[in-house]
């Protein structure tokens, strides 16, 4: 079989799958696609299906985006914003729910940037930009924003009841 042109998504996704440490078979059975299958995609072989590579995402914790990109499947969009986000989403040291949460107020940064960002099936269900759950406190990413203000942590160390 001739290689197809799906830009260096072979040799991407075998060097993740090392970085995670998983074989081959492994990848294939987490992913939910055959080990063959699994082996023409990453020698260039097969194209897959954007619901594959969905699959092959989830089971390496990377970036759907970033796979997408590469197999060509959508076209090069703004480098930093997809590097953040596989940095993020690759980070060992942080749980599940603190990935989703920073993505969440990432996005609402970029969103007061005049940024629309790609809904990535992590939408916050309680009405709030996720702020909330890393303060533990209710506040939001604004009044977040607005604390950490010179001007506001001037006035913190005046009155010494706050």
């Amino acid at each position: 079989m001739a290689s197809l042109n799906v830009g260096n998504l072979g040799e991407y996704l075998r060097e993740q799958r090392n970085a995670a440490q998983l074989s081959l078979r492994q990848l294939a059975d987490a992913a939910g696609v055959s080990n063959p299958y699994l082996s023409q995609i990453e020698r260039g072989l097969r194209k897959p299906s954007a619901d594959v590579l969905q699959q092959v995402a989830k089971a390496l914790r990377i970036s759907a985006e970033t796979l997408y990109v590469r197999a060509g499947i959508l076209d090069e969009r703004e480098r930093e914003e997809l590097e953040t986000r596989a940095v993020i989403l690759a980070d060992p040291s942080i749980n599940e729910r603190q990935k989703n949460v920073l993505l969440q107020i990432y996005d609402s940064f970029r969103r007061e940037n005049g940024f629309v960002p790609e809904t990535d099936g992590t939408a916050d269900t309680d009405g709030t930009d996720g702020a909330d759950e890393i303060a533990g406190t209710g506040e939001t990413a604004g009044k977040l924003r607005a604390d950490a203000t010179p001007a506001a942590d001037a006035r913190k160390d005046d009155n010494p009841h706050s």
